[in-house]
Parts: structure tokens; C-alpha cells; sequence
């Protein structure tokens, strides 16, 4: 689901602000861009953006400024000193003997002065990993807002099927005559009219009612939905499940469509497909 969460920490030593951004995604795809001193803890904080989250894509990223040594430098010896020597070597070589303005120049060399090193220690690492679990929560309040208007929505589609569900009930009971007079006159043209066998008729009017009979189908969708309603108020994550649940309604839906040979019945159907289809878009932005 979409989400967003910032934080912010101030150490005794830098401000660090931490900012996570979510889409919707079918399986947990992180992308992380931490300071240089926090890719230790890479996979920790990996760990804790798993467990909370779960799904989606989920980008991270923490920024830091410096509040006490964001200007401490420190001097690279070894290369200092190397290069000190070497020209210094340089002008005994053309016989000068003034090395006043080589330190001066030594140190405007690049890779000579650089920033100071700063290792997390573990006080400063526990503000840090209480800010990131901060941004943690807010991502997930967004998250739950989004889906208590999904909530509102799927109850709205659900309710709307099972209303349609019962608006066919009218139509079926004019529709076994209307099979029963299609039979008797298919019959009556390939037999003639005195020619009918009666046995047969029945026969023929019992075979194709029970293969129109779409009774089980109305019971499985209604069951199919209000289990899809109950499962939506379970405390665990039930994005799978409710779209498997979907799938099931949509097979009932399709099964009703193809056996209602009834016009106003196949109306209804393709409306009760319109609001699955709009079900199923969003199920794919839920945990």
C-alpha cells in the first residue's frame, strides 16, 4: 500500500532525518540509501522494515547534518609526510633551500585533509533506530487510513452483489416456462404436432432445467461474499486471501452468467462482474 513516514533525531552529535516512501507491490522490495558510518546496520534495519511492513516497494532514506563536527577534519600523515619528502627531494635536486611554502601547498593536495571518520556508537544507534521505527508507525497509520477507505469501499461493492444476487430470483421463476415453451416447440418441429411424445418431452424439459438450475451457484456466491466480509474484519493480513476469495466469487458470477439464458439474468450478471472488477483492482493495494 502507498504510505509515507518522517522522523527526525538529534544525537549529541548530528541531526539525522529519516523519510520512507511505499508503493503498492505484490511481494517487499527495499531500497535503502543510508550515510556511510550506518551501512552496518543495513541489514537491521532491513529486518525491521520486513517485519513491520511487509509488502510493497519501500524506499528509505537518511540524511544527516552535523551539529558538532561537521567541519573536523583530520590529516592523512603518511601521505603528507610522503609527499613532504618527495619534494623536498625535488629541491635539493635544483638546489633550493627554502621548504617554507610546502606544507601550505601539501595540504591543498587532494586525499591529504579529510573529513573526520564518525562510528556509531550503540547509545547513539538506539535514538537513531527509535526515529526509524517512528517513521515506521506513520507509514503504517497511512497506510491504515487507506485501508479503512478501501474497507468502505469493498463493504459498498460486496452489499451491492448480494442485491443483485436477489434481484434474479424473479426473473427464474418466469424463466423454467419460457424453457419448458422452447422445448415444446423445438420438439413439435421435428416431430409434428401429433406426433409428440409426451415421455419425451419431459424427458428433455427435466434435462435442460436441471442443466439451468443455477440454485448451488446462488448459494455459493452469497456464502463466498459474506465470507469475504468476515475475513476482512480478521486482525491478521488478508490481502491473499481475499483475493482467492475473489476468484471464487468471480467463478459463482461466471458460472450464473453462463447458465441464466435469460436476458435480464445476463443484465444483472455483468453488473454484479463490474463491481468484482473494481474489487479486484484495489486488492492488489492491501496487505
Amino acid at each position: 500500500m502507498t504510505g509515507f513516514g518522517k522522523a527526525s533525531v538529534e544525537t549529541p552529535y548530528r541531526k539525522v532525518t529519516i523519510e520512507i516512501r511505499t508503493l503498492n507491490s505484490k511481494q517487499l522490495d527495499l531500497n535503502l540509501r543510508l550515510p556511510s558510518d550506518l551501512r552496518e546496520k543495513e541489514a537491521e534495519i532491513r529486518g525491521l522494515l520486513s517485519q513491520y511492513l511487509q509488502r510493497g516497494k519501500v524506499d528509505l532514506m537518511i540524511q544527516q547534518e552535523g551539529l558538532l563536527s561537521e567541519t573536523s577534519v583530520t590529516i592523512n600523515r603518511s601521505l603528507a609526510e610522503q609527499l613532504y619528502h618527495e619534494m623536498v627531494d625535488l629541491a635539493r635536486s635544483v638546489e633550493q633551500k627554502d621548504y617554507s611554502g610546502f606544507l601550505p601547498t601539501i595540504l591543498r593536495m587532494p586525499d591529504v585533509l579529510m573529513p573526520a571518520k564518525h562510528e556509531t556508537d550503540n547509545e547513539e544507534w538506539a535514538m537513531i533506530k527509535k526515529g526509524i521505527l517512528e517513521a515506521i508507525d506513520k507509514v503504517d497509520a497511512f497506510r491504515t487510513h487507506e485501508g479503512e477507505i478501501l474497507e468502505k469501499d469493498f463493504n459498498q461493492r460486496i452489499h451491492l452483489i448480494i442485491d443483485l444476487l436477489n434481484q434474479i430470483e424473479p426473473f427464474e421463476k418466469e424463466r423454467v416456462p419460457m424453457v419448458k415453451e422452447r422445448i415444446r416447440k423445438r420438439l413439435e418441429e421435428w416431430t409434428g404436432e401429433n406426433e409428440l411424445d409426451q415421455n419425451r418431452l419431459e424427458q428433455e424439459m427435466i434435462y435442460y432445467i436441471e442443466k439451468f438450475d443455477i440454485t448451488e451457484e446462488k448459494i455459493r456466491l452469497e456464502k463466498h461474499c459474506r465470507y469475504f466480509l468476515d475475513t476482512m474484519n480478521s486482525p491478521e493480513s488478508t490481502g491473499k486471501k481475499l483475493n482467492f476469495i475473489a476468484q471464487e466469487i468471480g467463478r459463482e458470477i461466471n458460472t450464473i452468467g453462463s447458465k441464466a439464458n435469460h436476458a435480464a439474468i445476463q443484465k444483472i450478471v455483468v453488473l454484479m462482474k463490474d463491481e468484482l472488477e473494481k474489487i479486484k483492482e484495489q486488492l492488489f493495494n492491501i496487505l
